[in-house]
């Protein structure tokens, strides 16, 4: 029999947050918020302990992860979050002709759950206008009860989701206001809401970024999967583009699914 050790996981995938990023998705792209009906337009993203290792191309923000594990020696500074989302999104980006979204970052900096506002007229829409958090334990448990992670794939070499871009202002404003919803949602601990916002999302993303769900490369039946979960559950989206996780809301339990630690502010 194996020996147990008290070795702590980090040891293995470093102190660095994860973040999950739910419903809103796309918004802190300029290509996208520059066309919002009602800026400011609002995604979701939810500050996670490396509690265990998250697959790469997966949604997770784990490329930018492993920049920030780079850039910070392992560990987040004590310092001004806004600050470092800007020197994270300068070392991630610096020569790309096509840059991430912040996003990434704030979900990696930010503890709790932020609901992140972009506005194009804003600096270009790059850096939230307003980031809104709450650290609120009970709120932070009920998130980790009714959120069930199912490991789908990771998005395929040559995939790329920007092949075909239905950009049309109402679908749009239906993305942001699904971002809104489901942060509200998540504060009054409503599960039937978070689980609409979810769902609202993933029609947004279908109709604005088809390739998001249908690409040549994507082998997995992602639209199948996510329409038997949406049908049996209270919601679910993926957590990326090309699939990745695939979040399920649910307070009964779903066969196969990993479950997630929020990492609060500390008091």
């Amino acid at each position: 029999m194996s020996k147990r050790t008290d070795v702590d996981i980090t040891t293995v995938i470093g102190k660095m947050p994860y973040r999950m990023a739910f419903a809103g998705g796309w918004i802190d792209q300029p290509f996208v918020s520059q066309l919002n009906p009602t800026p400011p337009g609002s995604m979701v993203v939810v500050a996670l302990e490396p509690t265990c290792h998250f697959m790469d191309r997966c949604g997770m923000g784990t490329s930018t992860r492993k920049i920030a594990l780079e850039l910070w020696n392992g560990s987040l500074p004590d310092e001004d979050p806004a600050k470092l989302v800007r020197e994270l999104y300068a070392a991630e980006n610096a020569g790309k002709s096509d840059p991430s979204g912040s996003q990434d970052m704030v979900g990696l900096i930010y503890p709790g759950v932020n609901r992140i506002d972009y506005d194009f007229r804003s600096e270009g829409g790059i850096f939230p206008v307003h980031v809104e958090s709450n650290n609120d334990p009970e709120v932070a448990a009920w998130l980790e009860a009714v959120i069930h992670m199912l490991p789908v794939a990771p998005r395929p070499d040559g995939y790329s989701p920007l092949g075909e871009k239905n950009l049309d202002r109402q679908w749009i404003g239906r993305l942001n206001q699904s971002g809104k919803d489901c942060f509200d949602a998540i504060v009054a601990k409503d599960v039937a809401a978070l689980g609409a916002s979810m769902n609202a999302c993933m029609q947004c993303w279908a109709t604005i970024l088809p390739n998001t769900v249908k690409h040549p490369t994507i082998k997995v039946n992602l639209v199948g999967l996510l329409n038997y979960y949406q049908s049996r559950y209270t919601g679910a989206m993926y957590s990326g583009c090309g699939g990745g996780y695939l979040y399920v809301v649910s307070e009964e339990p779903v066969p196969g699914s990993l479950r997630v630690k929020v990492r609060i502010a500390e008091p």
